[in-house]
């Protein structure tokens, strides 16, 4: 199975269990009061500005209730939306459209949320620093989450723990120290990024032979120190900064001149988007 089949089985398992979620064991309401035949026409809404994420995702929670439902997406993932802008219209089985409206909403609202947030992240950081998301996504969604990410301008750090090394201070409390952590490491793979609190964990990780510095919740001035000192010692070095950003603060982060910025709250805190389908 290559990469990309397994990101579209992950997809398709989260749009079936939020489907079997709400579904249960049927739409009472909607099998009670709507005749079999009966058609409808409806169109998505956004009632806020934002970026929109998640029309691919709407459009499949639609089709695995009913494949039948024509779904014809008019804004792009990624653009801007304003109040009142069309996202998609929809014809078709009126019973179909009405049980996965709420399900695709959900994906849509949430996805949407991720990437306006993330835009207004990478706003205020500026150009030369890219901004990076983190593994505290909701569990079960982390692959839709990091593409609303994506969508949003920003940058996926890993997916998790499978495809890159990120040496956190519980392994090195585990190991006994950073420097064993950074060198077992090193046996089998040669790039290490190491998480650090102090400008004597940054000359340890450094020291140590670590392709990327994590400078975790540091304050502006050490983290200026630590750029400094990173800089003298090996300018190959890659710098991240995490822990307290906001968006009041980024922009000071970023001009320390560290590479990346990581943020939890892009995925862990950003607000739903305001979305909704109104029959026509």
């Amino acid at each position: 199975m290559n990469q990309n089949n397994g990101i579209k089985i992950q997809i398709l398992d989260s749009v079936i269990l939020a489907l079997r979620e709400d579904i249960g064991s049927g739409d009472i309401t909607t099998t009670s009061i709507i005749s079999p035949n009966q058609q409808l026409k409806a169109k998505i809404i956004a009632k806020e500005p934002g970026i929109l994420s998640g029309t691919g995702i709407a459009q499949l929670v639609f089709k695995s209730v009913d494949k039948n439902i024509d779904f014809q997406s008019k804004i792009k993932d990624g653009k801007p939306v304003k109040a009142g802008s069309v996202i998609a219209l929809i014809k078709g089985p009126a019973r179909g459209m009405l049980t996965a409206e709420r399900t695709a909403l959900n994906f849509l609202q949430r996805l949407s949320g991720i990437s306006t947030l993330t835009a207004k992240y990478v706003k205020a950081a500026g150009r030369k620093t890219k901004v990076l998301d983190t593994r505290k996504t909701s569990p079960g969604l982390r692959i839709l989450e990091k593409y609303a990410v994506l969508k949003g301008g920003g940058n996926n750090h890993r997916l998790g723990l499978f495809d890159a090394i990120l040496i956190k201070d519980n392994h090195i409390a585990a190991v006994g120290s950073l420097k064993k952590a950074v060198t077992l490491a090193k046996k089998s793979f040669d790039r290490i990024e190491v998480e650090t609190k102090t400008l004597a964990q940054v000359q340890e990780a450094l020291d140590a032979g670590a392709t990327r510095i994590m400078l975790d919740n540091m304050n502006i001035s050490d983290i200026k120190n630590a750029v400094k000192l990173i800089r003298i010692s090996n300018k190959k070095v890659e710098i991240e900064a995490s822990g307290g950003v906001s968006l009041g603060n980024i922009g000071r982060i970023a001009r320390t001149g560290v590479n990346y910025i990581s943020i939890g709250a892009l995925t862990h805190s950003a607000p739903a988007l305001d979305i909704a389908l109104k029959v026509i």
